[in-house]
């Protein structure tokens, strides 16, 4: 085998790697940097979105999860990810556990953590590993900075990241949130897209309690140098007395 082929085939694995990696610890739907807020115990919700990148990648993510009590209440959650990168498709599963440990609040910083892991659905082999901290300081009742921390190990190519974030969240209207971020991985690569750093902006209209929708542009959100369009929707399931997420926290 050639270095060209053997660089085609690093590259490919790396790009699916990279792909999985992001979708499996993306949080608050298709977006990449985490709150540290949890919804109530009892509270369901299902995120779903399409990504399409202008190199023609895809993927389209489906994530139920829900908030239990076992010991602490702890929000679980399990996405299936279909994919398309460089002309190959996979379909991943990632389980993933978050607890919050200081709640939010106006004027302070709130705490939380969450891991997990992704493995092929085809082969059972497993993919990554990952471990994050997320912070978010409230500025108001519409207003939330949220800062990302944490590990990441993709076994596809065998390298360890560490992972970051940071991301501006801005509920403007009744119905209308504004989301900003950049994200990504520090380690070695060959690739140099794979470290570089990742961003996306968008707009969430949430007409009521159940359900909203995200429109959303990315550039290398899967450390591949395209272009990206989401389209995603959460339908929510209060039950057992829950509230819905803004309604403990405010506005956002």
């Amino acid at each position: 085998m050639g270095w060209a082929a053997r660089t085609g085939i690093t590259a490919a694995l790396a790009a699916v790697g990279v792909l999985a990696a992001q979708d499996a610890h993306a949080a608050n739907g298709a977006y990449a940097v985490d709150a540290a807020d949890i919804s109530e115990v009892g509270s369901c919700k299902v995120e779903s979105w399409m990504s399409a990148a202008s190199n023609a990648d895809f993927s389209a993510v489906a994530n139920p999860s829900c908030v239990v009590d076992p010991f602490r209440p702890v929000e679980l959650s399990l996405q299936t990810i279909r994919a398309r990168s460089d002309g190959d498709w996979s379909t991943t599963i990632a389980p993933k556990a978050k607890s919050n440990f200081i709640p939010t609040a106006i004027g302070r910083w709130g705490l939380s953590a969450y891991g997990g892991g992704s493995f092929d659905a085809a082969t059972g082999e497993a993919l990554t590993a990952f471990a994050v901290i997320p912070a978010t300081f409230r500025l108001s009742e519409t207003m939330r900075i949220n800062v990302n921390g944490g590990w990441l190990w993709d076994r596809t190519v065998d390298r360890h990241y560490l992972t970051y974030g940071v991301g501006f969240d801005w509920k403007f209207t009744d119905t209308l949130q504004w989301t900003i971020e950049a994200y990504g991985q520090a380690g070695a690569s060959e690739i140099a897209s794979v470290v570089q750093p990742r961003f996306q902006t968008g707009v969430r209209y949430r007409p009521n309690e159940i359900f909203s929708v995200d429109v959303i542009y990315g550039r290398n959100i899967t450390g591949e140098n395209a272009n990206w369009i989401t389209i995603g929707t959460t339908i929510r399931f209060p039950v057992g007395g829950a509230q819905p997420e803004h309604r403990r926290t405010g506005h956002l």
